[in-house]
């Protein structure tokens, strides 16, 4: 059973070999198993799973019209709101939190017939890249336990990888699923913005979250993008018309190759498996020409003035009163505010906050914010002109592998700059696919990113499937992936 991709899954539900509840109760077990090697998962939800198990066994007997997932088990990342479950972006602010309302994707899920099993880790309100600063503790790469599985959906990419889940959502603001999947050896598709409804998603910063499949491969990623993505009345920034329908797009594809992307700063081995990954795009037929990326310089520091300054907007409503934790210390109002937000969030969020009020001040709106938006109009105006020359472009997804656990936490500088080649896509609004491309000296999975224009995700679905038809990296699983069905 563990063997199978989420639509070969669904596939044998279909054809009998395996029964809805059968399946759900085998991917508990074995999360139950090996998960506290991981801390991939935060929240199991058995019964309701076991629940919802029988419902679409019946709605399959009865020969309803589900999706080709019917049947399969997904778990969420923890900051996407499911009613009766608790939603707690691995933050103590909202430890005791349970939504009374289900995110958009979860009712999309449910109506294809699709099985929530649980909630995974995450870096604290989306905030980090590498799944280090939830307050349960962070998540262990599934190929290497004392190594990070990348953030913030690391627990979703680290559950995929290690086969305790067929499938995951995750949210990517600048970066954070196509990082942890690029670690941990999976594939995850970063939607365009506007293409999947953020109502029920919990708010990092608001013009830049995503939410997004995580698959074993890349037909299993598409197969769940038609199901979340769509038109929402709720969301106002969720501008598509109708779901995506991948049906292919199989004309020989011109791609873009940054070429400053690969000079100092990455990894050889990184530069290798990517700059391989190209060359068997072009065997593909793809034409592959090299360009210089333009303003690469401002890419991380329009990311983070941007993202803080929303980051301290949206947080500013845990203010210890409404909802959320507050502190049994605090005996006046001011001490509500003061004592509920500094021992409810935790030190990277303190962080962001306070230089995102900095941007925002009056003092240095002008001389930060304002610009930062002004940059960030330049970046989409570049890439729009890319994208006259290019039908999509290839670039690594980070410049390392997994590094150890604790290695680079206490240095917030070098780990945003982690992020140089994935936030960009954020701030234009474009969609993005990660896919396992190779492996460092250290046996540590290598991943690469293709990178199109607004709604373009028909010819990146395309490009993807023509390479991982020609290559088997997304078939590798790590040891630990050890239960037989």
């Amino acid at each position: 059973m563990f063997e199978h991709s989420a639509l070969e899954l669904a596939a044998a539900v279909k054809a009998k070999k395996f029964s809805v509840p059968e399946v759900v109760s085998a991917y508990i077990d074995l999360i139950e198993k090996n998960d506290n090697r991981l801390n991939a998962f935060l929240a199991l939800s058995k019964e309701s799973a076991l629940a919802r198990a029988k419902e679409v066994q019946s709605q399959i007997d009865k020969g309803e019209n589900l999706s080709p997932l019917a049947g399969v088990p997904i778990a969420l990342k923890d900051n996407i709101s499911t009613t009766g479950i608790a939603t707690t972006c691995a933050s103590k602010m909202l430890e005791s939190y349970t939504p009374v309302f289900n995110a958009a994707v979860v009712e999309k899920l449910e109506q294809a017939g699709m099985i929530l099993i649980g909630k995974t880790n995450l870096d604290e309100y989306a905030m980090g890249g590498s799944s280090e600063t939830g307050v349960l503790g962070p998540v262990h790469n599934p190929w290497d336990t004392a190594r990070v599985a990348g953030g913030s959906s690391g627990g979703s990419a680290a559950a995929v990888a290690a086969r305790e889940i067929p499938a995951a959502l995750g949210s990517d603001t600048g970066g954070s699923i196509r990082q942890p999947c690029s670690f941990c050896g999976v594939t995850g598709v970063k939607p365009t913005y506007g293409s999947v409804s953020r109502y029920g998603l919990i708010a990092y910063a608001s013009s830049l979250d995503q939410i997004g499949p995580i698959g074993q491969n890349i037909d299993d990623c598409a197969a769940l993008l038609e199901i979340i993505s769509g038109p929402d009345a709720r969301d106002s920034t969720c501008v598509i018309e109708k779901p995506f329908d991948f049906k292919g797009d199989s004309h020989p594809f011109k791609i873009g190759l940054p070429r400053n992307y690969f000079g100092s700063g990455i990894d050889d081995d990184v530069k290798t498996a990517v700059l391989a990954a190209a060359k068997e795009l072009e065997a593909a037929g793809a034409k592959v020409e090299e360009f210089e990326m333009p303003l690469m310089d401002y890419l991380i520091p329009t990311y983070y003035i941007i993202a803080c300054a929303e980051a301290s907007s949206n947080l500013s409503r845990y203010d210890g009163l409404k909802y959320g934790y507050r502190s049994a210390k605090a005996n006046t109002l001011s001490e509500v505010y003061r004592l509920s937000r500094s021992e409810g969030f935790g030190m990277e969020i303190k962080r962001r906050i306070m230089l995102g009020s900095f941007v925002l001040s009056s003092g240095y709106y002008d001389a930060y914010y304002k610009k930062a938006l002004q940059v960030r109009a330049l970046i989409k105006d570049a890439y729009n002109k890319l994208f006259t020359q290019f039908d999509m472009i290839l670039s690594p997804v980070a410049p390392t592998t997994a590094y150890k656990l604790g290695e680079n936490v206490g240095d917030p500088i070098k780990m945003y700059m982690g992020d140089i080649y994935t936030v960009s896509i954020n701030l234009a609004g474009l969609p993005a696919a990660a896919l396992p491309c190779g492996f460092d000296a250290a046996g540590l999975p290598v991943g690469f990113q293709l990178i199109g224009n607004a709604f373009s995700e028909n010819k990146l679905i395309a490009a993807a499937r023509a390479f991982q038809g020609r290559t088997d990296y997304h078939t590798k699983k790590p040891t630990l992936a050890g239960a037989k069905a």
